[in-house]
């Protein structure tokens, strides 16, 4: 459990709310594995249909904390992040979010593993991941190609370009744009809705949708290994660095 990941159910739907709103809801490693166990739980209830993922007002995920990456680059720490990761993708049961304010680095690659996504007017996706020397993660280097297109993928993932949410629901991952105050109630409705659809008939359909897991479990890996040797670059140190010490126009990844 993390103080910093609020989770509750009501009926068949789980909500995950990510609560470090002084820190723009940068992920932990222990926030990470809160999510993790969250996901992992969900498949294993019966009871649980649909689960929510739900920001702060204004604020829906800032990113891995650049603090954490710093740690892992100067060797005092782990990689945290991978074990959710894999949850996302072995996540059996359907999965949505809604989206208020900006939502960077894995904030946005998490969008393309829910089924279901609702931002607000507000909400501003953006993957710095190259700006810090890094590369893409969560299988978005396989993911976002095959939602958008090769080109407004490059755009997001490599430019590093923000994306509205006009934008994005233009470009495949955001289902329904919501004003921020009925934002929540909308993707709570829906998912409702999901719970009462046979269970197990969702179940298959979305694995049909979704298809094989494992070639997104294996870029996943692939990723991951690249984002390890990266994060020790000088280029990403660099960045963290400037970052840490509230440099101009450096983002959370």
């Amino acid at each position: 459990m993390s103080a910093h990941v609020e989770i509750a159910q009501e009926g068949a739907v789980q909500t995950v709310r990510l609560n470090r709103a002084e820190k723009k809801n940068a992920l932990t490693g222990e926030m990470y594995r809160a999510l993790a166990d969250a996901l992992k739980a969900a498949d294993a209830a019966d009871g649980i249909a649909v689960t929510v993922m739900l920001g702060q007002p204004g604020i829906f995920c800032a990113g891995n904390d650049l603090a954490d990456f710093l740690a892992v680059g100067q060797g005092g720490a782990a990689l945290h992040g991978f074990s959710f990761l894999q949850a996302l993708a072995e996540h059996e049961k359907p999965l949505a979010a809604a989206v208020d304010g900006p939502a960077i680095g894995i904030g946005t690659t998490l969008m393309f593993h829910c089924d279901l996504v609702f931002a607000s007017p507000r909400a501003l996706f953006q993957t710095p991941f190259v700006n810090l020397g890094l590369v893409p993660e969560a299988a978005s280097s396989l993911l976002g190609p095959r939602l958008m297109g090769h080109a407004r993928a490059f755009e997001l993932l490599v430019m590093g370009e923000p994306f509205t949410a006009d934008r994005a629901r233009e470009a495949g991952f955001v289902n329904h744009i919501v004003p921020p105050e009925t934002l929540e109630g909308a993707a709570l409705k829906a998912a409702e809705a999901l719970a009462a659809k046979p269970r197990e008939a969702v179940r298959i359909s979305r694995r049909l949708l979704k298809g094989d897991p494992a070639p997104i479990k294996s870029r996943m890996e692939e990723e991951g290994a690249l984002f390890l040797e990266r994060i020790k670059s000088q280029e990403a140190m660099a960045a963290f660095s400037a970052f840490v010490q509230k440099a101009p126009k450096v983002a959370q990844g």
